[in-house]
């Protein structure tokens, strides 16, 4: 049986050296493909960024009416609270199709998956900015006392982590996320003073309307302390986009 002809439909040697059948027209499809999926992934990651800055303007927002208990500023931000949520939805939705359409595997998973874990803990920073601002409303009713400084101090640190953090996840920089989740102490600690203080506050009051303020300024406290948790949460989400491993800063 006479064999097959090594060089079939009369390709020359320089053509199968220069493309032929296996050369750039075979791989223009991965390329494409690599090309579609980064393009996919940049995508996201502004999506990303666009909700950590709507995060940031929550925060200020809801500072400055905790500060001067100020009960339309404290609406302001539960309005704008929708806002956050449907960015987050359209992330989720991004995830979901970029895994559908472009099967993206190993560095492209990672830091598809990262993404999403850090949009996930800012919408619960939403959250907890909403929560805030409720309280504030609650505080705007009763009758004022001055706030103690610890809530201006966890407030702006908070602020500033979440700040330096969005930087480390533009730079990708793993050990700036780690001396960013460093200075969560610092929130507990003060978390703790302000504690002890509003309990003792409220241990030592006889008065219905003092001992609700007390435990309303207890919630913010928490509220306030678990925005720096978040934080430590998203540091250790650029870990996992730098390292592939899963570590605990916390």
């Amino acid at each position: 049986m006479p064999s097959s002809p090594v060089n079939p439909g009369g390709l020359s040697s320089g053509s199968v050296a220069t493309g032929g059948i296996a050369g750039p027209a075979s791989q223009r499809p991965v390329q494409v493909l690599d090309d579609a999926l980064d393009r996919d992934l940049h995508r996201l990651r502004e999506s990303v960024l666009r909700l950590a800055g709507l995060v940031e303007s929550q925060i200020d927002d809801a500072l400055a009416a905790l500060r001067t208990f100020d009960r339309q500023g404290a609406d302001r931000v539960r309005m704008n609270d929708p806002v956050l949520n449907e960015l987050f939805r359209e992330i989720r939705e991004q995830v979901v199709s970029v895994v559908a359409t472009r099967r993206p595997e190993a560095r492209a998973l990672r830091s598809l998956m990262a993404m999403e874990y850090v949009a996930i803990e800012l919408e619960r920073m939403g959250d907890y900015l909403v929560h805030i601002a409720r309280q504030t409303s609650t505080l705007a009713g009763l009758q004022q006392g001055p706030l103690r400084p610890e809530f201006g101090l966890m407030g702006e640190l908070a602020s500033q982590q979440v700040r330096d953090i969005l930087d480390a996840l533009i730079e990708e920089d793993a050990a700036r996320a780690r001396e960013v989740a460093a200075r969560d102490d610092e929130i507990d600690r003060l978390h703790r003073r302000v504690f002890d203080a509003l309990v003792a506050e409220l241990a030592g009051t006889g008065d219905p309307e003092g001992a609700l303020r007390a435990v309303t300024l207890i919630d913010v406290a928490h509220d306030l302390e678990r925005l720096g948790d978040r934080v430590v949460n998203v540091a250790e989400d650029i870990l996992f986009l730098d390292s592939g491993q899963v570590v605990e800063l916390g």
